[in-house]
């Protein structure tokens, strides 16, 4: 069977199971397989598949049919401006989040040293990406999962990073190291509720406890939010994505421990997701 007739029989068969993207994800499937580039299997259709190939291809379309996102399958998700390992045990990086990066950077001058915490590190995207754009600064990420933090400690190794960023295993709430001037996170933040309101894609596959904030989705933040009071020096800044109903709760939470807001900055969507804050 050749590249044409693969494509074509491949999807089909995400259509008849309702995948959203057959065209471009049959085609990033077979990429994968045969280790080529996209362009380069639409400019040789006629090209055919090995025996080991087919197997593989076969493969790979009954878990995207099975609604499991194309990160998990190919391995990886463009984030900032580089690429990342993901797997299961993380979260896959999303473009709303690509909003933190921009806000930190905003408070990170190319030509001083600030020490940085990122909470809730996952696949390492927000830190590392930080890292590449501002070399003379210090990260620590923490995160309480240890097969995430396996994921990042690969990606600041594929990035040349894994000396300038230190990985912690450990509860945000068990945390006691001080004086940082500014903490980044994306802790879980989706009510009980909505969780299951989630498309299947995300809902089956992707970590709960990186998606779950708990029965009112504050649990998490309203964690970050305490503790950081402690971390960070005064006038260290507090940069956090919230979900796009949050943006008053937070605010009352971080007023009420003493945080001056700066921003909130809306996503692609142009909804609430981005608080930034001043420690007072």
């Amino acid at each position: 069977m050749n590249y044409n007739q693969i494509l074509k029989k491949g999807e089909n068969y995400l259509k008849k199971n309702k995948i959203q993207n057959p065209n471009l994800d049959v085609e990033l499937i077979l990429s994968k397989v045969v280790h080529r580039k996209r362009e380069d299997i639409l400019l040789n259709t006629n090209n055919k598949l090995k025996n080991v190939e087919m197997i593989k291809f076969k493969h790979f379309l009954s878990r995207r049919a099975q609604k499991e996102p194309m990160a998990y399958i190919l391995g990886y998700k463009h984030f900032w401006k580089y690429k990342f390992l993901t797997n299961k045990s993380v979260l896959i990086p999303r473009p709303d989040t690509e909003l933190v990066v921009e806000e930190t950077l905003k408070y990170l001058p190319n030509d001083k040293s600030k020490k940085i915490l990122d909470v809730g590190t996952g696949s390492g995207c927000i830190v590392i990406s930080l890292i590449k754009e501002r070399p003379i600064c210090t990260a620590t990420a923490i995160d309480i999962s240890i097969k995430a933090l396996n994921v990042a400690k690969t990606n600041a190794k594929m990035h040349q990073l894994e000396n300038k960023i230190k990985f912690i295993n450990i509860d945000i709430d068990k945390y006691k190291s001080y004086n940082y001037d500014l903490i980044i996170s994306n802790p879980p933040y989706i009510n009980s509720i909505e969780l299951n309101r989630l498309d299947d894609d995300i809902k089956f596959h992707e970590p709960k406890s990186a998606l779950s904030g708990g029965s009112d989705g504050f649990r998490d933040l309203k964690k970050v939010i305490l503790k950081s009071k402690k971390l960070l020096k005064i006038n260290g800044k507090l940069i956090i994505e919230i979900g796009h109903k949050q943006k008053n709760q937070c605010t009352k939470i971080l007023n009420d421990n003493k945080f001056y807001i700066n921003e909130i900055s809306k996503d692609l969507s142009g909804k609430d997701r981005c608080i930034v804050s001043t420690k007072l």
